[in-house]
């Protein structure tokens, strides 16, 4: 194996070790072998890049593309042009997953759900740390630096989990860069020749102190070695003595301790995946209990948050507003006097080991009795935890409203106000067209919007052919409906998506609710809500009756009654009557821009968050930023070939006019830079007559082209020995024939190669270290303290 196949070797093991950091954040660790498969391909292009050999730039870009094909192939192929190749609606699936990935690492709990978003963020990140290191240790030969991408790999996993096994996956960090090291060192020596490291007094057969195969010395090696394990040893003890900072940029995890709680905690901030994993755990682990004083709990669900912004991929909470508790709440929207309620009331007490921010209320809730630091948003008539708040052994009292609208209110409901109309019948237009074509077929001779919603409900509860599977895939992305539609198979996530989508399409304004579903009663008169409880829905909005529940997910919760009867058998008088000239037709608005709160993931800041304005922008689409910085890489990705061959024109075009020092050395240069680019390279160790000969020999040149590279030569003695050098005319003309004569014995292949990618534009890297080396030089020697 050579030196650098061995240093590439040892950067992959260097960066996974690094990677291991961050398997305690996720709470399976597939991605890892992912992340080491596509790290492996990526680093054996480097190794063919520079066995070719590519320019070091050239090698570094081969990388980063293959790195590119590899992410579009896991996580954009359905939207890449033939499956591989980066298109536009590729980049934009990166963005979104990016985006995606971004909000769910601010909102889940450690360990975090394996989505696919958050899995774009872990392997692109290891990809990115393995190919700094791979440049920088073998391209560019400088393993120290390498250093410094691996201990951010590390701080990231380090600094976001607390676990008991922090001090392994530093060792295996700190391993890896140590085997960097002496892989590094092992080449460097290597290149010097056999290393004799005998002490005085050896016998002089013995002096060698080397391997046979003529290796470095074994007393560098172990000096190196124990070096690194001293070093290695400190820093895995000093952080014992030192104070340490609790706290990390997601919520902690819960001790799990308390009743109910047999470790670990619920964290629902965005429960969309957590619901799945609650769902599919083995036992019922109790996180509620509760006391009502309604003799039936059937229709008793506990609300969390609303997710009113559909972005055709997701449904996700608005940016909205948020207050101090009033007491008592406002008024629900929309909820006329004419239609029936009735009053509750409810006292939970939540579990020691059931943690998140928002508060679990029956909806709606008139008044909330809860100790600690709450805040009230208005819209979705939600309570967030403040400053750290959360759930977690809470008992709190609520007063609420059961609302029992009749199948006739809900018929004759009026028009929505134009304002909610609008907001929340918004459909992207990246929405696949099949969702709005099946919404109309399933509600084909509806008479009113009643009908079309009991109709969609009935369609997935029952006559739809659905059943309910929580192994399904939640699944992301645009064509994550269709596909649902299609193979008829999920869990509530999928039915209240689906069903609040397609009412969205026939002009209903509709949102989703998660929470949990009544829960257990027990045999003391209290209720038990587990984990198994928990519960996505759909809400539809009816004036008179405001928000109202559907249940679509079969064998899931209670159809609510005003749901069993399909058509009303006259108007109810105490409900105004349709507005004349009412249309229940889609309205052409587009999505915003949807999202969880900022200040509903950190907790902090919540009175400064404004909500956003409605613009009417089109989006869905490419937006003007995603195009811009699509246009800005492909700019990029055809410049950054064209730079080594732009850098060679400008410096033959500075040598032949003597801006680049005497003419005739000036020549020679670009003569011996002229060879390298087609495969030459040049020995600084020979005399120019020596490699005058030898560039002759090796291209093969003979006649004018031979005699101009001996001309040359002789020039550049007599410019360095003799007392008058020749004219500087010559000296021009000779190398344009000597460049003209290794054009034409070079192969085609090459010729190309020498014009798009010469090898000599390498010296534009090492001038760049020898200006780093001055400058930190210089530094030292302006600092007189330094070293004392």
């Amino acid at each position: 194996m050579s030196g650098r196949v061995r240093l590439a070797v040892c950067g992959v093991l260097a960066t996974l070790g690094a990677a291991c950091a961050m398997l305690p954040l996720v709470d399976r660790t597939v991605w890892i072998l992912q992340a080491a498969f596509l790290l492996c391909v990526q680093t054996a292009v480097g190794v063919a890049a520079r066995r070719v050999p590519l320019t070091r730039w050239l090698t570094v870009a081969a990388q980063a593309l293959v790195a590119l094909l590899l992410l579009t192939l896991v996580f954009a192929r359905e939207r890449a042009v033939g499956g591989v190749l980066p298109g536009p609606d590729a980049f934009e699936e990166f963005g979104r997953l990016l985006r995606q990935g971004v909000s769910d690492v601010g909102q889940y709990a450690i360990p975090a759900p394996g989505t696919t978003a958050i899995r774009l963020l872990l392997i692109g990140g290891v990809l990115v740390v393995g190919l700094v290191v791979d440049a920088l240790a073998v391209t560019f030969r400088g393993a120290a630096p390498a250093g410094l991408p691996l201990l951010a790999l590390y701080s990231v996993g380090a600094g976001l989990s607390k676990g008991s096994a922090d001090w392994l996956w530093f060792l295996a960090a700190a391993a890896g860069y140590l085997l960097l090291l002496l892989a590094e060192g092992r080449d460097r020596l290597a290149r010097w020749g056999r290393v004799f490291g005998g002490a005085a007094g050896t016998p002089p057969g013995a002096t060698a102190g080397l391997a046979a195969g003529g290796g470095p010395a074994l007393a560098p090696v172990r000096t190196g070695r124990r070096i690194g394990a001293l070093a290695l040893g400190l820093a895995l003890a000093l952080p014992v003595a030192l104070p340490s900072i609790d706290g990390g940029l997601l919520a902690a995890r819960g001790t799990g301790e308390g009743p109910g709680s047999e470790g670990g905690t619920i964290s629902a901030v965005n429960p969309l995946v957590s619901l799945q994993n609650s769902l599919n755990q083995p036992e019922n682990r109790e996180l509620l209990r509760y006391r009502t004083s309604t003799p039936s709990v059937q229709d008793l669900y506990l609300r969390i948050v609303a997710l009113d912004r559909f972005d055709g991929a997701s449904w996700r909470a608005s940016e909205r507003r948020i207050t101090d508790v009033p007491d008592p709440l406002p008024t629900p929207a929309g909820l006329a006097a004419g239609v029936r309620t009735a009053r509750i009331g409810v006292s939970v007490a939540a579990s020691d080991g059931y943690g998140q921010n928002y508060l679990p209320l029956p909806y709606p809730a008139e008044r909330v009795r809860v100790p600690g630091q709450w805040r009230y948003e208005p819209e979705g008539r939600a309570l967030v935890g403040d400053h750290g708040q959360t759930t977690r052994g809470v008992r709190y009292q609520v007063s609420g409203l059961l609302v029992e609208p009749t199948s006739a209110q809900l018929a004759a409901a009026p028009a929505p106000p134009e304002q909610l109309l609008r907001e929340y019948t918004r459909v992207p237009s990246v929405m696949p067209k099949v969702v709005a074509e099946t919404a109309r077929k399933v509600t084909a001779g509806a008479t009113d919007s009643y009908q079309q919603a009991v109709k969609l409900q009935d369609w997935f509860a029952a006559s739809g052919g659905f059943r309910y599977d929580t192994e399904v895939r939640s699944g992301s992305g645009p064509d994550a409906i269709a596909r649902f539609l299609e193979e008829k198979q999920g869990f509530c996530v999928h039915f209240s998506f689906a069903m609040a989508a397609m009412a969205r399409t026939l002009g209903i304004p509709a949102r989703v609710a998660v929470g949990f579903t009544p829960g257990t009663p027990q045999p003391d008169g209290t209720v038990s809500v587990g984990t198994k409880d928990a519960h996505a829905w759909p809400e539809l909005y009816f004036e008179g009756a405001g928000w109202t529940r559907f249940e679509p997910t079969p064998s899931r919760g209670t159809p609510p009654e005003y749901t069993v009867a399909q058509a009303p058998s006259a108007p109810d008088p105490g409900v105004p009557a349709p507005e004349p000239g009412r249309t229940r037709a889609p309205q052409p608005a587009p999505s915003a821009d949807g999202g969880c709160p900022p200040e509903l993931k950190k907790l902090d800041g919540c009175p400064g968050t404004v909500q956003r304005a409605e613009t009417g922008e089109v989006s869905g689409g490419t937006s003007p930023l995603a195009l811009a910085g699509v246009l800005v890489a492909a700019l990029a990705a055809l410049l950054l070939p064209a730079l080594p061959h732009l850098w060679r024109r400008r410096a033959r075009a500075r040598r032949l006019d003597g801006r680049a020092g005497p003419r005739p050395l000036a020549a020679w240069r670009e003569l011996t830079d002229s060879a390298w680019d087609y495969g030459i390279p040049p020995d600084d160790s020979l005399t120019p007559r020596m490699a005058a000969a030898r560039i002759v020999r090796d291209a093969q040149l003979a006649g004018p082209p031979a005699e101009a590279v001996g001309r040359l030569a002789t020039a550049v003695e007599q410019v360095l020995y003799a007392p008058s050098p020749p004219p500087a005319e010559a000296a021009v003309a000779d190398v344009e024939a000597a460049q003209a004569g290794l054009r034409a014995s070079a192969g085609r292949w090459a010729r190309v190669r020498a014009v798009v990618a010469p090898r000599s534009a390498v010296r534009v890297v090492w001038a760049c270290g020898t200006a780093w080396t001055r400058a930190g030089a210089r530094l030292r020697r302006a600092i007189p303290w330094r070293g004392r």
